[in-house]
């Protein structure tokens, strides 16, 4: 058996490394040096083309910077990566290689706001066509596929409230109008999702948060078919969106904990969700492993498991949210996620920020809603802290209000 063929585990902890290291040491070193020098000049030319393996100078390359990419190529099954400075660096830089003026991209409503943002107010100052369909109607969905698209740019789960699109279906119709797929996996993970192995020509994460998993690093990348990825990677080496060295230094050692993680986590979203799913001061709970989630099937049918983000509406209006918050002792309120601690915010002060609240209403997105991400600590003691911050919450009273 071949590193590249273990298990998920496995490949977490040694995909991309395990060759003979600087001086023999047994972790990536980290690379600080911006430049690096040849004494033979045709050598040199020759690293610079691209004819031999090397680097140049880090804006472009960088040895701690390129082992990060290497695992999560391999955990992803991609032909190639490349990384960046953030997620959002990594998803813009994505559409502005793809598109052009005169081009359309077909989108769904229930996207990151900010790529939301990039949709609506920035792609349109381009002359480049957005179209953004109700994230649940796969009819929908082909049908403005199917009178031009050039990039099809997917989000499942979708941040925040977990709707799930059929990869393998849409992928189709994508195919057949000429486009190029793009899923952004940052929810799911290569651990639960791969969506490569559906027919997508791109992957993209936001690597700050479950891949590096300890809220101490930012980073993104794309991951998917060399020529689509070469050109991206061309692109951001001139734009300068770079991973800085340490980045990459800290999303690889969290990456070595990545499938620990995520099963402890999904174990434990499974188990918060249920319950919430039972209180009676829940309106709504949103979470694709329960059985009730209106894309259930559409996620088991794609996915190893259903990650460790869930959403959830609590009855009355924004005092509730408030109160529940500010109760809660086992969670960070903090415009994040993925980490190995819990993490809990609204939507209108994080994942959705920079819309209105008309903006967050059209998207379906309620004023009421909880992201809850949550972290590795025991599913019980959550499940508790849930109950007692609930306590406190007077729904008759904000009803009233």
């Amino acid at each position: 058996m071949t590193k590249s063929q273990s298990h998920m585990e496995t490949q977490s902890v040694w995909a991309g490394e395990g060759k003979k290291l600087y001086d023999n040491s047994t972790q990536v070193p980290v690379f600080h040096s911006v430049s690096y020098s040849y004494d033979d000049l045709d050598d040199w030319h020759d690293v610079a083309l691209g004819k031999k393996k090397g680097h140049i100078y880090s804006r472009n390359t960088n040895p701690t910077v390129e082992q990060f990419e290497e695992k999560v190529r391999i955990l992803e099954q991609a032909e190639a990566t490349t990384s960046f400075s953030t997620g959002m660096a990594a998803i813009s830089n994505t559409l502005f290689t793809l598109l052009s003026p005169g081009q359309r991209v077909v989108s769904v409503k229930d996207t990151y706001g900010g790529t939301n943002k990039v949709f609506n107010d920035i792609l349109p100052k381009f002359g480049i066509a957005v179209c953004l369909c109700d994230t649940t109607d796969h009819e929908l969905i082909e049908s403005e596929i199917a009178k031009g698209c050039d990039v099809l740019y997917l989000e499942t789960p979708t941040n925040p409230t977990l709707k799930v699109v059929d990869i393998t279906r849409l992928t189709a119709a994508g195919k057949a109008a000429g486009a190029v797929v793009v899923v952004d996996n940052t929810f799911a993970t290569p651990i639960n999702q791969n969506p490569l192995t559906l027919g997508v020509d791109l992957v993209i994460h936001s690597a700050t948060k479950f891949l590096g998993g300890h809220a101490d690093a930012l980073g993104g990348i794309v991951c998917g078919h060399k020529s689509l990825v070469d050109k991206i990677f061309n692109f951001r080496e001139i734009t300068g969106a770079t991973l800085h060295p340490m980045s990459a230094y800290f999303l690889l050692r969290g990456m070595k904990t990545l499938a620990l993680r995520i099963e402890r986590q999904n174990y434990n979203a499974q188990k918060v969700a249920e319950y919430l799913a039972n209180h009676p001061k829940i309106e709504a709970v949103f979470y694709p492993g329960l059985t009730t989630h209106p894309q259930h099937e559409i996620a088991k049918k794609q996915m190893r498991g259903f990650g460790g983000m869930l959403s959830f509406a609590i009855k009355g209006d924004f005092e509730s949210v408030k109160t529940c918050m500010t109760h809660l002792k086992y969670a960070y309120r903090a415009a994040n996620l993925g980490s190995v601690e819990t993490i809990v915010g609204p939507p209108r002060t994080t994942s959705h920020v920079e819309l209105t609240a008309q903006e967050r209403q059209r998207a379906g997105i309620p004023e009421n809603l909880i992201r809850y991400s949550t972290g590795i600590e025991s599913a019980e003691d959550l499940i508790a802290d849930l109950a007692q911050a609930l306590e406190k919450v007077n729904v008759q009273q904000a009803v009233e209000a």
